[in-house]
């Protein structure tokens, strides 16, 4: 959610700032939040869930580490070769909208995260929800909710 806790990086730079009080470290990222949600003792994007099986599995299929990529600051991981491959070669076709964080959120103005139990598939676009309501209240009006939450993301996650 919005001023969740720093990351581990962005919390030991903030250290050595205060530490040192070194004006030559370059200046913070652009974005107060991470543009892929990721949770906060994880880097992994989807909860580890292979986006691309959302597409060719019909549903949520956990990725394994032996297949396994960094994009937009996240870890992805995918149950085959043949999926990490298929990443690899489009990600933004397979990646979920808004970094994976709540797409009814970023509808309504905030962030929360996104879980790949709830989820769904628009227009061949992945979009996951905070938790089964919220998806239900997502499913009462798509169309409306993913035109509010492209106006928002990703301006959304600046400070």
């Amino acid at each position: 959610m919005k001023g969740r806790p720093m990351k581990h990086a962005s919390l030991l730079a903030a250290a050595v700032l205060a530490i040192s009080g070194a004006a030559a470290l370059p200046p913070a990222p652009a974005f107060a939040e991470d543009l892929v949600y990721t949770g906060f003792f994880s880097n992994t994007g989807a909860g580890g869930y292979d986006v691309v099986a959302y597409h060719s599995q019909s549903g949520p299929m956990r990725g394994s580490r032996d297949f396994e990529t960094v994009w937009n600051g996240a870890s992805w991981r995918f149950a085959s070769q043949d999926n990490l491959d298929l990443f690899l070669a489009d990600p933004d076709a397979y990646a979920p909208q808004y970094g994976g964080y709540c797409a009814w959120a970023m509808a309504e103005g905030y962030t929360a995260k996104g879980d790949p139990e709830f989820w769904s598939l628009v227009n061949g676009k992945l979009y996951l929800n905070f938790n089964r309501d919220v998806q239900q209240t997502w499913e009462e009006d798509i169309p409306s909710h993913i035109e509010r939450a492209d106006a928002n993301y990703p301006a959304i996650l600046e400070d």
